[in-house]
């Protein structure tokens, strides 16, 4: 079982692949971490040996911030943002998108559900 910085990697995959189950490596950190531990980019988790899995962990600790302390970093920069109160902050704290994309039609996934309201009832005379 190979457990990198709290996760368990996944045994059939790629050693690429593999490490991006941890947050904050992608596919191109991952080959330059398997680069650097001198692993084959093909060899699946369940091949490495003890070394190439000691290697990956210590470059890991050594070299790149992942996971817990990753995460409370990015929470503690939208913040930041929230507190100086910035246009990225304002957003944040409104729940809507932040890069400039349009809100009437799309969306949806920032601002949830639909809060439908109702139009007035004209009085009838």
């Amino acid at each position: 079982m190979a457990r990198i910085a709290g996760i368990d990697l996944p045994k059939n995959k790629r050693g690429v692949i593999g490490l991006t189950y941890i947050y904050g490596i992608g596919r191109s950190r991952a080959q330059e971490i398997l680069t650097a531990s001198e692993i084959d980019h093909n060899k699946k988790v369940n091949e490495w040996n003890d070394d190439e899995l000691s290697a990956v962990r210590t470059f890991i600790n050594e070299n790149l911030k992942v996971e817990g302390a990753l995460r409370s970093e990015v929470q503690l920069n939208i913040k930041r943002l929230m507190d100086i109160g910035c246009q990225r902050g304002v957003r944040h704290r409104a729940g809507l998108p932040l890069r400039g994309q349009r809100t009437k039609n799309n969306s949806r996934t920032r601002k949830g559900k639909r809060k439908t309201v109702a139009n007035k009832k004209k009085a009838t005379k």
